[in-house]
């Protein structure tokens, strides 16, 4: 057993204490204090296990394998024997297994398919201050299984920089215990890019600069795999022969993950090129020297578009202070920080939670098959969005996943057995109806990693099935792991085919709100099916197709760039999405024409996807639609002869003398009232040019009901005259006695 002493060691007596009595306990440790691998063994001895297992909670596969494999080197054992874990592409577990690690989405699926947990004692959420979507829900989950099955079940919510006042709270006054970390003093050194110099080089000058000038291995946090390989090859050239330059982010193979966080070879310096995967929960022996960017990028939902967009932003004060830490775990160390002293002091206390930001549709689909229609049925945290959770929702009728109602379906609980988006879930459960599961597993894989070509292959979907077939060259690494898990989506494929360009018709089973179809003209743009627009490069390969399926977009909300798509066809969108084609038929005007015709259309969401025209024979509806026409661009163009403006005039200057029970005969009245005036004249008529030479004088006249008006003038004044037909009688400023 490693022993080491760590800073929680002290606390886990307290712990142990606390459980005896409390079903919850939050446990508050800096980075470096030991929580992650020392809290579970110190649990297994407590009585209160009644042979049951310990969960904890990881919020990356990376950190979840770390963690089994260092409890189980400090043990003296090999993984999967008294310490194990479970992520989606990777279990290492057995009849022995006492501690099971697990991703974050693994729980949830514990739990919908074992809702009182029952073999398990202890569920541990490690690192919650990253406060995931996965994390939040699976809390919420726990919590209502412990309140209303289990009451036995022990939840310790450990976490490092989160405060622990609104969350104790929402535990009902769960106690709080707090460890000192240890850390080693890190000296900070502030070096902002000059100007006009682009990140990656500000990056590669500081690398080279503290490789000359400190010692020790170094952590380079960058923004994501695009300036991680930038990077990388700024580095190739010119570095010391014992410095060797790892990446590491997620899509990374695990043995190329392993090579990154495994201690350098003896003579020998690392540089670790991460993401902010290198954040929290793990160690980096050697590393002696932070260097970070300073930023951060994450996938923000926009429920107005429908679509996620990556952002790149700085990133919060707690996660820069997480990243100084990773310097000073074994040894004084040294953080580089590419900005500003200044700017540090304005940083956000905490990055936002990702409930606030995300995509809900697999927590609105998990709720619904939990039993739980609304958001305020369960406790949480950070209440889900209400727009945010009704686009979900609607997203979820349009995959047959719930009824009207909210309820789940048995379409819907099939697509939760995937444990993947429900867009890609419900093409996967479509495609085996179709024969079609082996190339709907190889998409679905291929959407929920990250992309295996470069951008210099297009955006064609079909390009990346080649390449997990083997036929196009790739990354290896980011490929292992697809092939690994399409080969768990679909796990008997004996029976399957890979149909060669069936990806358009299965992608339109999980983006039916992202049909694409090519507007008219020489450039690459469409229309999607939501009612927004959306771009390819004129040089794409697919930029010259009628029909697409954007399955990924940049999210921009006026048009969004298409960044993978696959052609399909009408009569494929129209097999594939009969349920939800709509048919209308109305009269409409049609400006081109200048008429009024009758319109049957046939469309998918917003995409009008078949239309035909045909000449109305209701009088009623040829008149309302010269109105709408009328209404809409030509109201200032009806025949306002002089007449007619003084017989406005002459009625708005009586209204003004008192008679506010006339009608208004203001230009604005009028024009918003078109169809009680003007209507009634327009029988007949088909065109929009013989409404505008229409006499508009008979039609006022008619609103104003005039005989009426002078048999009321009349009797109020009678020394004036009243003349029947005013418009022909002589004008005169006398009465009539003077006349007389």
């Amino acid at each position: 057993m490693d022993s080491r002493s760590l800073p929680i060691d002290a606390l886990l007596p307290d712990l142990i204490q606390a459980l005896q009595t409390q079903r919850v306990v939050l446990l508050q440790a800096p980075p470096g204090a030991g929580k992650t691998t020392r809290v579970p063994p110190a649990l297994l001895a407590a009585g209160w296990l009644n042979g049951r297992k310990i969960l904890m909670l990881e919020p990356r596969r990376l950190a979840a394998r770390a963690a089994a494999r260092f409890m189980a080197r400090a043990h003296g054992e090999r993984v999967g024997a008294s310490f194990g874990f479970r992520t989606r592409l990777e279990t290492r577990v057995s009849a022995h297994t006492r501690v099971e690690v697990v991703t974050e989405g693994i729980l949830v699926r514990m739990l919908q398919r074992d809702p009182e947990l029952s073999g398990y004692a202890a569920v541990l959420f490690d690192e919650f201050h990253e406060r995931s979507l996965n994390a939040d829900l699976g809390l919420a989950l726990v919590r209502e299984c412990q309140q209303g099955l289990r009451e036995d079940l022990r939840i310790v919510v450990m976490s490092a920089t989160l405060e622990s006042a609104p969350l104790a709270r929402l535990l009902d006054d769960a106690p709080v215990l707090s460890s000192a970390g240890r850390s080693y003093p890190v000296e900070l050194r502030y070096r902002p890019p000059r100007r006009e110099q682009r990140l990656v080089d500000a990056m590669a000058s500081a690398v080279r600069h503290a490789l000359t000038n400190d010692p020790g291995s170094l952590l380079v946090f960058v923004p994501g795999v695009g300036e991680i390989r930038a990077l990388a090859s700024r580095l190739s050239d010119g570095l010391p022969p014992d410095v060797c330059v790892c990446p590491l982010y997620g899509a990374l193979s695990a043995a190329r993950q392993d090579q990154a966080i495994a201690p350098s070879a003896p003579g020998q310096r690392k540089v670790v090129l991460a993401t902010s995967i290198a954040q929290t929960s793990l160690t980096i022996e050697g590393v002696r020297v932070v260097i970070d960017s300073g930023l951060d990028r994450r996938s923000k939902f926009d429920p107005g578009s429908g679509m996620s967009r990556l952002i790149t932003d700085r990133v919060s004060a707690a996660a820069s202070e997480q990243r100084r830490g990773r310097a000073g775990r074994i040894e004084p160390g040294v953080c580089y920080r590419l900005w500003t002293e200044a700017e540090q002091k304005r940083l956000p206390a905490f990055t936002p939670p990702e409930i606030l930001e995300a995509d809900l549709a697999g927590l609105v689909l998990e709720l619904a098959h939990w039993g739980a229609r609304a958001p305020d049925q369960l406790t949480w945290l950070d209440r889900p969005p209400k727009a945010h959770w009704n686009q979900a929702a609607d997203l979820l009728r349009w995959l047959d996943a719930l009824d009207h109602a909210g309820a789940i379906t048995p379409t819907g609980r099939a697509m939760l057995d995937a444990g993947i988006h429900p867009r890609l879930a419900h093409m996967l459960v479509r495609a085996r109806t179709l024969g079609l599961a082996q190339t709907a597993a190889g998409l679905a894989a291929l959407l929920s990693e990250r992309d295996v070509l470069a951008r210099d292959y297009g955006c064609d979907l079909e390009s990346r099935l080649d390449a997990l077939e083997g036929a196009r060259p790739a990354s290896d690494g980011a490929l292992g792991n697809i092939r690994r898990l399409a080969r768990r989506l679909v796990p008997d494929r004996r029976d399957e085919t890979a149909e060669k360009g069936s990806a358009g018709r299965l992608l339109a089973l999980a983006f039916p709100d992202r049909i694409a179809r090519r507007r008219p003209g020489g450039r690459a743009r469409f229309q999607l099916s939501n009612g927004r627009g959306a771009w390819l490069p004129d040089d794409d390969p697919l930029a010259g197709c009628s029909w697409l399926v954007a399955a990924e977009l940049d999210g921009k909300a006026d048009e969004a760039r298409i960044r993978l798509a696959a052609k399909t066809s009408l009569e494929a969108i129209e097999e594939g999405l009969s349920r939800h084609l709509l048919e209308t038929e109305a009269t409409v005007w049609d400006e081109q024409r200048g008429t009024v015709v009758r319109r049957h259309q046939r469309r998918l969401g917003e995409l009008v996807l078949e239309q035909r025209d045909s000449k109305p024979d209701d009088p009623y509806q040829i008149q309302q639609g010269l109105i709408e026409a009328v209404q809409g661009q030509a109201s200032e163009r009806l025949g306002w002869t002089e007449s007619a403006h003084q017989l406005c005039a002459r009625v708005e200057f009586v209204r003004c003398l008192g008679q506010r029970d006339w009608p208004a005969f203001d230009r604005a009245t009028l024009g918003s009232e078109l169809d009680l005036w003007l209507a009634p004249f327009l029988a007949g008529l088909t065109h929009l040019r013989t409404v505008l030479e229409l006499d508009l004088v008979p039609a006022l006249r008619a609103r104003l009901g005039y005989r009426e008006v002078v048999k009321d003038m009349r009797g109020r004044y009678p020394k004036h005259p009243w003349p029947d037909d005013p418009l022909t009688a002589t004008a005169t400023l006398r009465t009539r006695h003077r006349r007389r």
